[in-house]
């Protein structure tokens, strides 16, 4: 594939993302917000670029990886934006997590100057970032998918192609509940059996081998049994994230009891200042309610 490439948005998910196209070969333009990471990607080979509208000049497929539908709105289709310097036939594939409705507006913005759209959310955190083993949910025109398919291919282990325009994020609302309710179940495990007498380790090697293992689990365990809460999900993306799913079920006629109540908890953290810690620092609201700390003290 000898295809110009731009990636906008390089932070704990899109530098290594980047940094894998990079390494498959790939020409990349970049841009972030903030100058560090561009530099660092520009010394590995990467082309810098000043703002959203010159990597749109310079590339032919551009990806962007944002925290919310505000950026991702701002970058497509705001001042200096992708579609200010995009030419007919460039592709953009928005790897933000964002409101369905969202992805289609941007999408019926981009396909109206000539410009195709894909809606491509991941799940796999920032480990399925780096190691390029992402699931990757993707809605659009079945050439849309088609034209970004290698590019995908090289971030991700799983790329889907889900449905039209919006269909990915809203496979990648369903992704974020079952993330959530599982957080909040293995803090719950953990604190239980820590209070009752049995080490956190073994009970998550017991879980590990079991019908209760999960990714999450394999990824975030030790994160629980050692209190680092470093980010790879932040607490406040993961409960913006919610805030789109329980839209989109008010909209559709879903009740949603269990995630209603984490995305409540996700509220409580980020009013204890803890937005930016990794979302496995659920686990201290449920020591809190126990008075019990699964590493010996109480929080």
């Amino acid at each position: 594939m000898d295809r110009n490439v731009g990636f906008i948005g390089l932070g704990v998910m899109g530098k290594p993302m980047a940094r894998n196209l990079l390494r498959a070969g790939m020409a990349v333009a970049v841009h972030n917000r903030s100058p560090q990471a561009v530099e660092e990607l520009a010394a590995e080979g990467a082309r810098p670029c000043r703002n959203p509208r010159e990597v749109g000049e310079v590339s032919e497929i551009i990806l962007t990886m944002l925290p919310d539908s505000t950026q991702v709105e701002s970058v497509v289709t705001g001042p200096d934006s992708i579609l200010a310097g995009a030419r007919r036939g460039v592709l953009i594939v928005d790897m933000s997590t964002i409101s369905p409705a969202m992805a289609r507006a941007l999408a019926d913005k981009a396909r109206s100057i000539g410009v195709g759209f894909v809606d491509a959310p991941v799940s796999g955190g920032d480990v399925g970032a780096i190691e390029a083993t992402l699931s990757i949910m993707a809605g659009g025109t079945s050439a849309e998918f088609e034209s970004a398919r290698p590019l995908l291919e090289i971030l991700g282990q799983k790329v889907l192609h889900v449905g039209e325009s919006g269909a990915g994020q809203i496979v990648k609302a369903c992704n974020q509940i079952v993330v959530a309710l599982t957080l909040e179940a293995i803090s719950e495990a953990l604190v239980l059996g820590s209070k009752a007498g049995v080490s956190p380790q073994l009970i998550v090697e017991a879980l590990s081998g079991g019908l209760a293992n999960s990714r999450v689990l394999e990824l975030r365990g030790q994160n629980f049994v050692s209190h680092n809460f470093a980010p790879g999900g932040r607490v406040a993306l993961h409960h913006k994230d919610l805030g789109i799913a329980l839209t989109l079920a008010r909209e559709v006629g879903v009740p949603l009891p269990l995630t209603a109540i984490v995305d409540q908890l996700f509220q409580a953290l980020e009013v204890k200042g803890c937005g930016a810690y990794d979302h496995s620092v659920l686990l201290t609201l449920v020591e809190e309610l126990a008075g019990h700390s699964i590493i010996g003290e109480t929080v």
